[in-house]
């Protein structure tokens, strides 16, 4: 019986035990798609004993109906669009370019300030879990994998609390494994299923990703990582 998860973090420990698998392994990371992303897998890195970090991605919107993505851009300089969107709806490049160059700033900002000076994280061999609140569209997602297939991991995870059947479905050719925790039908909207979905702010993404970082440590202090 699917039910509305109390908030993002109650999403993410819930998410964690079917990710059990991968806890204690020095090759896994746990990258989110900020923001909302960001308390779900602060919950999935800490159960785990993984590192933290995010992965930025930016839907593009249609102008006038910023809901409805007609692409989305990603670290790496990856853009990828909905062709049936654009085509639908007969927008010209100009435009996309114009939503496009929005975006890429806001995307600029987000790096400055949720990582400062630190560098993106090295995921060249490594197992990548990637995390978002949910899918409704996938487009957010989508692009974070290819920008991330880029990097060369040795393997991607996709992991979320909730999803559309048929969206989770499309990443199982995508990726090496998929784990949605919640199919329901109907779906409608990820926020439906939040009894808690107010927005994330950059501060507490800031804080997760710093308490993530120390924890991690104390954690790597403690106990040694097993092997692969």
């Amino acid at each position: 019986m699917n039910r509305p998860f109390r908030d993002r973090r109650d999403a993410g420990r819930l998410l964690a035990e079917e990710l059990d698998k991968y806890a204690g392994r020095d090759d896994v990371i746990v990258l989110a798609l900020p923001r909302g992303g960001v308390p779900v897998a602060y919950e999935v890195a800490r159960a785990l004993g993984a590192p933290l970090d995010v992965f930025l991605v930016r839907k593009l919107g249609v102008p006038g109906h910023e809901e409805l993505a007609l692409g989305a851009i990603a670290t790496g300089g990856v853009r990828l669009l909905n062709a049936d969107v654009v085509r639908g709806l007969g927008i010209p490049p100009e435009v996309i370019d114009r939503v496009a160059a929005t975006e890429r700033a806001e995307l600029e900002r987000r790096e400055r300030e949720y990582r400062r000076n630190r560098p993106a994280p090295d995921v060249r061999g490594k197992t990548v879990i990637l995390i978002d609140d949910g899918l409704a569209t996938g487009a957010s997602m989508h692009a974070a994998v290819a920008a991330l297939r880029q990097q060369e991991p040795a393997r991607i995870v996709v992991a979320v609390p909730i999803a559309a059947p048929s969206i989770c479905e499309a990443f199982q050719d995508e990726v090496d494994e998929v784990v949605c925790f919640q199919t329901p039908e109907p779906f409608y909207a990820v926020g439906l299923w939040y009894e808690d979905f107010s927005q994330t702010s950059d501060e507490e993404v800031r804080d997760l990703l710093a308490r993530a970082a120390h924890d991690h440590a104390a954690t790597r202090e403690r106990v040694p990582s097993s092997p692969r």
